[in-house]
């Protein structure tokens, strides 16, 4: 298991969990829940109503990228409306997850009037990635630039949570006319990544993989990322782990593994747009401590904790991460910060 997430002071165990769950990818064609027909077939089995009306707004759109001498089928979720009055807002999950991360927080987003969208990191998430293209972090980075480039085409807020928190790091700071505010939610940001493991016998980080798939290793690593353990665990587990059933998905994660990984620390400085940093106080899985570490050393950004929460405040607690983000993203214009602010009243 790549060492991504680093699990400094950590939350003690709560509970024990006994777990009998199997899963079985999708074939083509359509649901009877008319979910997409590249999903995998265990998504009929999810019963949370907002991962289930995300999952049927998933998508995938042609991205060419230098690497790849065909489009790659990007799987995202668009907004239903386009609108010009303030900056589209782009949702990067964390490591080793999907836009079905974003299923509580997204529809907030849209209920305040803002353009979301919900993208799937490459190597992660459902795109195709039947051609096996390198999933390294500048295959990532322009990945995600073509995406920008071909679909949002105008300086958007970019929001990373843990992990996604470097990958917008990393492209801020080499495409900052894309970007206008950057939002980090539980930032993995000082992890060093990974060696470079190109030399090392495949079956090694292969079954790494294996164990990262595994089910006692999702149960811990969702149990770890909550505050409060929630009544449906073991669906978060589930919905969690669903994009590991696709084919592809051990070769993506061993390519990003044995090429190092995310490694930021040195780029942090560099970030030049003004930045909300947003964190548990109560995180588990990234001490809380790295929140004010981070603040210092982003030449523009404010804190705001939500308190009796975790690795996840989009996930645990939604309402009081999106008014965070509206205050936020409101907060240079006073008329807009005023409306921000009623809005905001409504996710208390």
């Amino acid at each position: 298991m790549p060492p991504i997430l680093t699990f400094s002071s950590p939350a003690p165990s709560r509970a024990r969990f006994r777990v009998a769950a199997s899963a079985v990818v999708g074939a083509p064609g359509h649901s009877p829940n008319d979910f997409p027909s590249f999903l995998p077939r265990a998504v009929e089995s999810i019963r949370d109503g907002a991962a289930i009306r995300l999952a049927k707004r998933i998508e995938r759109v042609p991205v060419q990228t230098g690497f790849s001498t065909i489009p790659i089928l990007s799987s995202c979720v668009r907004p239903f409306n386009r609108q010009q009055s303030s900056d589209p807002v782009v949702l990067l999950h964390g490591f080793d997850s999907s836009c079905l991360e974003w299923r509580y927080t997204y529809p907030l987003l849209e209920d305040a009037g803002l353009e979301a969208w919900a993208v799937d990191v490459l190597g992660w998430g459902f795109s195709n990635l039947e051609t096996r293209p390198p999933c390294d972090t500048m295959s990532k980075r322009e990945h995600l630039y073509q995406f920008w480039r071909s679909y949002i085409k105008r300086p958007m807020t970019l929001v990373g949570s843990s992990l996604g928190a470097a990958v917008a790091i990393d492209f801020a700071v080499n495409h900052p006319e894309a970007v206008s505010k950057l939002i980090f939610i539980g930032a993995s940001v000082y992890a060093e990544g990974t060696r470079d493991m190109t030399g090392v016998p495949k079956f090694v980080p292969y079954a790494g993989a294996f164990v990262l798939k595994s089910l006692p290793l999702r149960v811990l690593a969702t149990h770890l990322t909550f505050y409060k353990t929630p009544d449906e665990f073991f669906e978060s587990v589930q919905i969690g782990r669903l994009h590991c059933l696709l084919p592809w998905w051990e070769d993506a994660t061993v390519h990003f593994m044995i090429t190092g990984g995310y490694n930021v620390v040195n780029q942090i400085n560099q970030v030049k747009q003004k930045c909300l940093v947003l964190w548990g106080e109560d995180d588990g899985i990234i001490s809380n401590k790295e929140a004010f570490r981070l603040q210092q050393e982003l030449p523009s950004a404010i804190l705001r904790q939500v308190n009796q929460c975790g690795h996840i405040p989009h996930l645990e607690k939604p309402r009081e991460a999106v008014r965070h983000m509206l205050e936020f993203l409101q907060s240079d214009n006073p008329k807009k910060a005023e409306r921000a602010s009623s809005l905001s009243s409504n996710f208390r």
